[in-house]
């Protein structure tokens, strides 16, 4: 990954991935704290990784949305939305999908004060510090991620209130062929 800061070092002939931008990974995570947590924190690296799934895969959601919903006898709804916002790729891991960059990303937010991870029993708490929050504040605000704080708002109602292994079975369950039985390392695909 590459810090927005070196792009002008980067071949102008080259097209620019804004996947390979760390501060567009971080201004994901901080909304992904700031909207999908419980009073700025979200306890597990596990659920952490599975709420940020859902973000970025929206149709994925949407499955899991309709399995949820017809759990609690709601009947199905065609989505009218536009939910095809993707915006980078994740890989079939030990505890489903994962996004390598996570540990550089958590450790970059937390040495620029902006999240603290601490440990607790066997798993870790993301907490946003005070910047932090100030920092999502602003982002969440901002028209350009306006369609992913809603996203994320809807994961949140739907999903929030379950733990990181209740959301790692339930996507092994739903997605067998998406993510259950794909190779370890490889991309996950919609």
């Amino acid at each position: 990954m590459r810090s927005i800061g070196f792009i002008g070092a980067y071949p102008a002939s080259l097209p620019l991935n804004a996947d390979e931008i760390v501060e567009f990974h971080l201004a994901r995570l901080l909304c992904l704290v700031h909207v999908c947590g419980v009073s700025g924190k979200i306890n597990g690296l596990t659920k952490f990784a599975k709420l940020d799934f859902f973000s970025r895969y929206p149709d994925f959601f949407e499955v899991a949305r309709a399995f949820e919903n017809e759990k609690k006898g709601v009947p199905r709804n065609e989505n009218n939305g536009d939910y095809h916002i993707v915006e980078s790729t994740m890989v079939r891991h030990h505890y489903g999908p994962w996004d390598k960059r996570y540990y550089h990303a958590l450790a970059h937010m937390e040495s620029k004060g902006l999240v603290l991870i601490v440990k607790s029993g066997r798993s870790y708490q993301i907490e946003l510090t005070g910047l932090g929050k100030e920092r999502a504040k602003i982002l969440t605000q901002l028209e350009s991620f306006e369609k992913l704080v809603q996203h994320m708002k809807l994961v949140k109602t739907t999903l929030g209130s379950k733990t990181g292994a209740a959301l790692k079975k339930m996507i092994y369950d739903i997605f067998e062929t998406e993510v259950s039985k794909r190779p370890m390392g490889e991309k996950i695909t919609a």
